[in-house]
């Protein structure tokens, strides 16, 4: 299986990338990121927020800067992963850097809750990174599991801001200019009060 294959065949989306995600109030948080996919020592770290806040995108990105430098990877979207059995996560630990995402999706699944248990100490005892995200904090998830609550918090946790007006103009201008359009100032505020307001990830 390829670093940046799913198992279930899609690949991760090429512009998801740190250098073009703007971090307004969360440039804490995307240094951490930043930091965890450049050294290979083993480390876990947790990142949650209300949808549109960027978590996909940093996991995703995080795959890619791990790539970039040697690293296997593997980018883990569990809402789409529980089609198959928990017994799909065995192996995984062999990734150098395990992004997960969309861990509220398994809360009170003992099953899941379990796999992922065995993957988190499989994979420390490996020397692997652990990137993880969701909607809320770890022991706010409702995880049946007591010990994977404490292992997820044993790391670094992050809460990630909803970009504020002045961030989602940025946002607009890059996603723009990744499909070759300059867009006016004027052309964005436009979008900004008419569009929806909730972005991706």
């Amino acid at each position: 299986m390829s670093e940046t294959q799913l198992p279930l065949g899609l690949r991760l989306p090429a512009g998801s990338r740190l250098e073009n995600f703007v971090s307004g109030r969360n440039g804490e948080a995307v240094a951490a990121v930043s930091a965890l996919a450049a050294e290979p020592v083993p480390a876990t770290l947790f990142l949650y927020g209300a949808p549109g806040t960027g978590k996909t995108h940093l996991l995703q990105a995080a795959c890619h800067a791990a790539q970039q430098r040697g690293a296997t990877n593997l980018y883990l979207p569990l809402a789409t992963f529980l089609q198959f059995e928990p017994a799909a996560l065995e192996g995984l630990e062999h990734f150098g850097l395990l992004a997960i995402d969309d861990l509220q999706s398994v809360a009170g699944q003992r099953g899941w809750e379990e796999a992922l248990f065995h993957l988190y100490n499989r994979q420390h005892e490996a020397g692997g990174r652990l990137l993880a995200a969701a909607t809320t904090a770890p022991d706010r998830l409702g995880f049946a599991l007591p010990d994977l609550r404490s292992r997820l918090a044993s790391g670094a946790i992050y809460a990630l801001h909803s970009p504020d007006d002045a961030a989602r103009l940025k946002i607009l201008a890059v996603r723009a200019r990744e499909r070759g359009l300059e867009l006016p100032d004027e052309t964005a505020q436009f979008l900004l009060r008419r569009c929806p307001r909730d972005l991706p990830g």
